[in-house]
């Protein structure tokens, strides 16, 4: 694992352990590819339940597909940057109320405001419909930071689905928004799939894979981009690994080290370090895939660690 100015994580390596046994004997998958798999799935929460501090509001925008729901977090006092925050959930599945606990982590400890974009869903609404809510949120807040934040810092973070998406976002707002790629001053993605027809080691996971087993990742990857071959999932556009990573924000990934999307971030975060940008990689011992939304002790310890990143990117 890797240290960014003298902070070194601090797994407790015994949490994790115990989480990966207790989801071996306990969880269940249903099928994703099916409504009533859906949810069943879409109707548990996959957050830590934590009391917040900092003010919450949403905002309703249009959007490519209709109203488009933003879900703010703001501290008090001045504010140095503002976030924007893409939920994880497989394209399928999620809400940014998800994400809140860790956003009023940031917005406390490094005076962060946050911007969760409710973006539209598979299978209902497949690739690229996602992505276009997403850069839709990112342009509003480029376009408000200043008149509602005070600020025209802008950083994101996406976790699982929503790093592939916050990839993806930059890419675009990079080749069509320059002006507000320009001011994005830092990204964090958090075990992200940058290559959704299959890296390695996502293709050696079996039905015994911990949180992701291959039904659940193919069922996914076939509800969000359906009717495309591999060849057709590498294209650029939808797999950010094999995008021109050029001019791009200093980056920091995160993983655990039994996650079947690790080499996505070993890749990604060798390609974005070769292309001329900065990156740091964090690989989490014993850390299944959403391993820092399930073990508490752990997880404070990950969104401390962003969150010091983040305050060391601003005062970079």
């Amino acid at each position: 694992m890797t240290s960014f100015d003298g902070f070194v994580p601090n797994p407790d390596l015994g949490e994790l352990a115990a989480v990966n046994q207790q989801i071996a004997e306990t969880m269940q998958y249903p099928d994703v590819t099916t409504s009533e798999g859906l949810a069943m799935i879409r109707g548990m929460d996959y957050a830590l339940s934590r009391d917040l501090n900092q003010s919450v509001s949403e905002r309703t925008i249009p959007g490519p597909g209709g109203d488009l729901k933003l879900r703010i977090i703001r501290p008090e006092g001045p504010i140095k940057a503002v976030m924007i925050d893409i939920h994880g959930g497989g394209w399928c599945l999620g809400t940014p109320q998800e994400d809140d606990w860790i956003n009023d982590y940031y917005a406390e400890h490094s005076q962060i405001a946050s911007v969760s974009v409710d973006y539209r869903l598979a299978p209902e609404d497949p690739f690229p419909a996602p992505v276009e809510d997403c850069v839709a949120g990112a342009l509003w807040v480029a376009q408000n930071a200043v008149a509602e934040f005070g600020t025209d810092r802008l950083l994101l973070h996406g976790a699982s689905a929503g790093g592939h998406l916050a990839a993806v976002t930059l890419l675009r707002l990079r080749d069509e928004y320059p002006e507000v790629a320009e001011r994005i001053a830092a990204v964090s993605l958090v075990y992200g799939s940058y290559d959704v027809s299959g890296v390695p080691s996502r293709r050696q996971a079996d039905h015994n894979t911990l949180v992701l087993p291959v039904h659940w990742i193919n069922g996914f990857v076939d509800n969000a981009f359906p009717g495309l071959d591999g060849e057709q999932r590498r294209d650029p556009s939808i797999s950010p690994l094999f995008a021109k990573l050029d001019n791009l924000p200093p980056a920091l990934f995160t993983v655990g080290s039994l996650d079947p999307l690790l080499d996505d971030s070993l890749f990604m975060s060798a390609r974005w370090q070769a292309a001329g940008n900065h990156a740091d990689l964090d690989v989490w011992p014993n850390g299944v895939h959403g391993f820092n939304n399930m073990a508490p002790k752990t997880g404070h310890a990950v969104v401390e660690r962003i969150s010091s990143w983040f305050t060391a990117r601003l005062s970079a």
